[in-house]
């Protein structure tokens, strides 16, 4: 059901693309956390050579954290995204739960060449700098428009099409960040640390296909086109979370009185 990163050959090389360039405000796990309202939590910029910063997880029970881990040509990340898509996003915007999206290009050498995952990560990233709060969008348009795998994918104009599609409001600094393959080197760095592992907050070693989907730390390897079995996982992830019994408290002696 995924796409095995072992089978991968040659992704990309760092020094073909662009030399080490900061990352995208907004990204600084190398993903983008987004909740109530569909609201991107904002971060700085982050080096080149800087470590990515893990979001915590909410202790507070409040919200379930989903966390997934795709690349934009994976047709079963494709699966995955346009049957879960509405639910998730009910759930975010209405509190219930948080997304964190990282974008992989695991793909980049699958597209007859012109690198498709890479650009469509290198967009992802730029609408993350530029329009944070647009990215949900963004993310969605580029898998209801998703190329086939060895395809050359679609072009930077037709990426650029669905950036104003998704009602990004700079589409100008959005498009020269596209020409620019600004964030190119920064997503083939996150693809690097994703796969020498460990992933944050759960119990995954290491990247070894995608999607790799995490609720609350468990990973989901259910069915990518059934909707009520990932539901379903939702519901049980946060109840095995937060299902831990309160020890009950050990009466104390209290001291009498001598008669």
């Amino acid at each position: 059901m995924v796409v095995a990163a072992a089978a991968i050959v040659a992704i990309v090389i760092v020094s073909s693309i662009h030399p080490p360039a900061h990352g995208p405000a907004n990204m600084a796990s190398d993903g983008i956390l987004i909740g109530k309202g569909m609201k991107a939590e904002r971060t700085p910029s982050t080096a080149p050579d800087a470590k990515p910063v893990v979001n915590k997880p909410n202790a507070s029970g409040g919200a379930v954290s989903i966390v997934t881990y795709i690349d934009y040509l994976c047709p079963y990340c494709g699966e995955f995204e346009r049957t879960n898509v509405d639910q998730i996003g009910k759930l975010v915007d209405s509190g219930a739960a948080t997304i964190e999206i990282h974008p992989i290009p695991l793909l980049a050498s699958h597209s007859a060449g012109t690198k498709y995952s890479l650009r469509a990560d290198n967009a992802a990233a730029c609408v993350a700098n530029y329009d944070p709060n647009s990215f949900w969008a963004f993310n969605k348009a580029l898998f209801e428009n998703q190329p086939k795998e060895n395809t050359a994918g679609l072009t930077d104009q037709q990426i650029k099409d669905l950036v104003k599609r998704a009602g990004v409001k700079t589409y100008d600094a959005v498009s020269k960040c596209i020409d620019d393959g600004r964030y190119d080197s920064w997503a083939q760095n996150a693809l690097d640390r994703t796969l020498t592992g460990p992933i944050p907050n759960s119990s995954v070693k290491q990247l070894k296909g995608t999607p790799l989907v995490l609720v609350n730390g468990k990973q989901y390897q259910g069915s990518l086109t059934d909707p009520d079995e990932f539901r379903a996982f939702i519901v049980k992830a946060q109840a095995d979370t937060y299902s831990t019994p309160t020890p009950t408290p050990t009466p104390t002696p209290t001291a009498t009185s001598a008669g």
